[in-house]
């Protein structure tokens, strides 16, 4: 007992490094629990004696595990990368902010775009120092062809990094700006996001959905006016998270960690125009919603 007592200690040392790797592999930070768990109970049944590198044994499990998670993915063509389920509310905020500060929603977009052995070797070279002669043991290729898919990665990063939109950004710090101001009930500066006659609109599902729920949505199919909407979101939204809806900056409400609304933002002239709600949930699973991690 007294060694397990032990074992599990040294695991719970190197946790939060592995946690990162995982995300950073993942994009997700429920699937990334799920493979740190998975390399907790390979360990468990290792013998620790045959363990000679602690760090790197338990890296490489890791590594593993979430190649096999990609691929799985990649076979089931899900382009969300975080799937919807994965929104948490109450204490998981802090610690989702903390994830998405430390990689970023730009970045995790374009690792989506990588092949899963590319975005491995990727990770694991650039981000953790990991030698190409590991990187090659885990995604089961030579040295040589490590280095190669990592390089190929890393072109692809740096070509989005150069194509990035600036203006896609500046919508991206609008969308986060309100966000914040609607969590902490900052009135003017809701204000100062929105546009004088900027629209609210909600479906059919929404409307119901604020109904059973305390007001934490419009009642009303439609709100006009910066006053009407900033009132609706003053000291609220505290569960919704920056993401990309079809390629553009938006929002996902998940109460429960249930995806119950997306939000949708309509930005000229550095002002939100329109933001419209879906509930409807086959809406929803019709829409690619991109970085649900990412809280802002």
């Amino acid at each position: 007992m007294t060694e397990q007592i032990v074992l599990a200690a040294r695991f719970e040392a190197e946790r939060g490094r592995l946690g990162a790797v995982a995300y950073r592999m993942l994009g997700s930070r429920v699937e990334a629990d799920d493979a740190v768990q998975e390399a907790w109970i390979r360990l468990s049944r290792a013998d620790p004696e045959g363990v000679a590198n602690f760090s790197a044994w338990l890296t490489t499990v890791v590594a593993r595990v979430c190649l096999d998670m990609l691929r799985a993915r990649k076979a089931r063509r899900e382009d969300d990368i975080d799937g919807a389920a994965d929104l948490a509310s109450g204490d998981d905020v802090e610690r989702d902010r903390a994830l998405a500060d430390s990689v970023g929603l730009a970045l995790l977009v374009v690792l989506e775009t990588l092949q899963p052995a590319e975005r491995v070797a990727f990770v694991l070279h650039d981000m953790f120092d990991l030698p190409f002669d590991d990187i090659a043991k885990i995604v089961e290729r030579s040295p040589d062809a490590a280095r190669q898919l990592a390089s190929r990665a890393r072109r692809r990063v740096r070509g989005a990094e150069v194509a990035a939109d600036p203006d896609r950004t500046r919508r991206q710090e609008i969308v986060s700006a309100f966000l914040a101001a609607s969590r902490g009930g900052d009135l003017s500066a809701l204000l100062a996001v929105l546009d004088p006659n900027v629209v609210l609109r909600a479906d059919a599902a929404a409307v119901a959905l604020s109904q059973q729920s305390a007001g934490a949505f419009p009642i009303a199919a439609t709100l006009r006016g910066a006053d009407a909407v900033a009132e609706t979101f003053n000291g609220r939204a505290a569960a919704a998270r920056v993401v990309l809806v079809d390629g553009e900056p938006g929002a996902v409400y998940a109460p429960g960690g249930k995806p119950a609304v997306v939000f949708s933002f309509t930005i000229a002239n550095g002002r939100i125009t329109a933001i419209d709600l879906v509930a409807d949930q086959q809406q929803i699973a019709a829409m690619n919603v991109v970085g649900t991690n990412s809280l802002q």
